[in-house]
């Protein structure tokens, strides 16, 4: 009905008036005024607009803000770590004097599996896929400089995210900030793990039990601090496709929200700190579609099953990271190219935050030459492009709307076959999460994401898909990149320095602290565990000790071969 949106364009008119917007230029590069939205002609009657909208109201569709990016641009968080914590907090300091707005903390891959530097596991392996982190120390040396409570920070880390936070807070506490008012995400999505990533430490049931804990304590005691990043990204990676990404996406995130009412929890007090973490891929458009499909669906769901009536426990929240299964080995100066595109496509899709990979990612960790390119790739999006002064500047485009439509269609067959996948299980936490569950036990997300990367792959060696520099245009004038190396003596040093700290810390305290997680960890009616985990991290207690220390009552997980 045509009095419909015009009562829409008013309720925008009246929240843009009072919102707060920056001091900056929002005209063309030419000069020209231009309109802070733009939506149907007065009097006109569009069929479903109410499924499109104004940005700042449900179904946030255009996005969540009346003002878009004139009130305030997306938070530039470019993820980083390397080596080990020195290395990584002088690489943190150039990305915040150069224009970064947030740190993104990338761990090693001994970190990522809850083991100390000097495990026989971790041989090889210290500090060369992100930066190496053993004991709450450790978190000292990598924030030196950079004061916590004034610095949102993201942690891309689950399986053993809980004793890594809990290293921030001591970390933060020996910096003097006021830990209550802490900003800043933790991954801990393990169901990411299960369906892509593969990286756990424990079985589901222990894993969420601790996931539930930290939800709770952060809704206590750091209400502003997200203590879940739901992250597709990892699944996009693994070869899903775009649709597949967001609804096995949301599905974990509605999961996490029967964990929380499960807890008797408000759903309107934790789940604002719920958020969430996309893959921007090449496909342009595909991706904006993919994005605004995903605040529609969420903020449904949120409303009409979950019980949510505030606005900000319906909003969806997400980083976004630019794709880095798309970056190619040959000719990788194309890859800023891709990664401009692919991060203009989060910005029109609204993202709230996000990385750009680097050009050498594809061979090494970034170099410091490589990494301000990608933070200038932002910057020049966010500067120069005009692209912050409308709010969804492609919301009514025919092509978007169909898109935007049939991306939340086939989420919503995906939801309704994960539902019925649980059906019969009647798990205690609710019926979206014994889908999930099922799905993980029978292979059935890896399956799927695995015969879509096939496909892919098929297309490719057809031609059929192109990737310039691989299977077109291949000949090239470019020569060998330098990429920076990271070096043995980083293992050595790490170890030598674990080993000094074993050594001259109290180790009665450590002992005591372990001995009180395990008698907790084995009474599932001992309360939460956050605080004795806080007080193993504050004894110098090691990453490798305080999840070992769980892991002997929460066993281990294994996953069923499949073929």
């Amino acid at each position: 009905m045509a009095e419909d949106i015009e009562a829409g364009r008013a309720r925008w008119q009246a929240r843009y008036d009072a919102a707060r917007k920056r001091d900056a230029d929002f005209t063309t590069l030419s000069g020209q005024q231009v309109d802070p939205v733009y939506g149907p002609p007065p009097g006109s009657t569009v069929p479903g607009f109410e499924r499109v909208g104004w940005p700042g109201e449900y179904p946030y569709t255009r996005g969540l803000h009346p003002t878009g990016y004139r009130g305030r641009t997306w938070t530039i968080r470019q993820f980083a770590g390397f080596g080990n914590a020195v290395q990584t907090n002088e690489r943190y300091k150039m990305i915040l004097a150069s224009g970064g707005g947030g740190l993104s903390v990338a761990f090693d891959m001994p970190t990522l599996m809850g083991r100390d530097s000097d495990d026989p596991h971790s041989l090889g392996e210290v500090g060369h896929c992100g930066v190496a982190i053993d004991s709450a120390a450790d978190m000292d040396v990598l924030f030196d400089g950079i004061p916590l409570g004034e610095t949102t920070t993201s942690m891309t880390i689950s399986g053993p995210a809980i004793p890594i936070f809990c290293m921030y807070l001591v970390a933060a506490e020996r910096q003097g900030a006021d830990i209550g008012a802490l900003n800043g995400t933790l991954q801990t999505d393990i169901f990411k793990e299960y369906i892509a990533q593969k990286e756990w430490l424990y079985p589901p049931e222990p894993h969420l039990r601790l996931i539930g804990d930290l939800m709770e304590y952060c809704a206590e005691h750091i209400p502003a601090y997200k203590p879940l990043s739901v992250s597709g990204y990892h699944i996009r990676e693994a070869g899903a496709t775009a649709a597949q990404e967001l609804a096995f996406t949301l599905a974990d995130g509605f999961g996490y929200v029967e964990l929380g009412l499960s807890r008797g929890m408000d759903v309107n007090a934790f789940a604002p700190g719920l958020s969430f973490f996309f893959d921007a891929h090449i496909d342009f458009f595909e991706e904006i579609a993919k994005f605004r499909a995903a605040r529609r669906i969420w903020a449904r769901w949120m409303r009409d099953r979950f019980g949510a009536t505030s606005e900000k426990a319906q909003w969806l929240r997400f980083h976004t990271q630019t794709a880095g299964v798309s970056l190619t080995a040959q000719q990788p100066y194309n890859n800023v190219v891709r990664t401009a595109v692919e991060a203009l496509s989060a910005v029109l899709g609204g993202t709230n935050s996000l990385h750009t990979n680097a050009l050498d990612e594809t061979l090494a960790l970034p170099t410091e030459q490589a990494a301000e390119i990608a933070l200038r790739t932002q910057q020049v999006i966010m500067e120069e492009t005009g692209v912050t002064n409308v709010a969804d500047p492609l919301g009514g485009s025919w092509y978007i709307e169909a898109l935007t439509d049939r991306m939340e269609e086939e989420a919503e067959r995906i939801f309704a076959h994960i539902l019925r996948m649980g059906a019969g299980r009647d798990h205690a936490i609710g019926p979206v999460t014994s889908g999930i569950l099922a799905g993980i036990e029978s292979g059935w997300f890896t399956s799927e994401i695995a015969e879509s990367a096939f496909r892919y792959q098929q297309a490719l060696e057809k031609e059929d898909k192109r990737i310039v520099g691989v299977n077109r245009h291949t000949s090239t004038v470019s020569g060998e990149l330098e990429i920076l190396r990271v070096g043995h003596e980083v293992e050595r040093e790490q170890r030598r320095v674990l080993a000094e700290r074993r050594a001259a810390r109290d180790q009665a305290a450590v002992d005591a602290a372990l001995a009180d997680l395990l008698a907790a960890t084995r009474d599932p009616g001992s309360g939460n565990l956050i605080p004795l985990i806080l007080r193993a991290a504050r004894a110098e207690a090691t990453l490798g000790e305080i999840c070992g220390t769980m892991g002997e009552e929460f066993g281990e997980y294994t996953e069923d071969p499949r073929f």
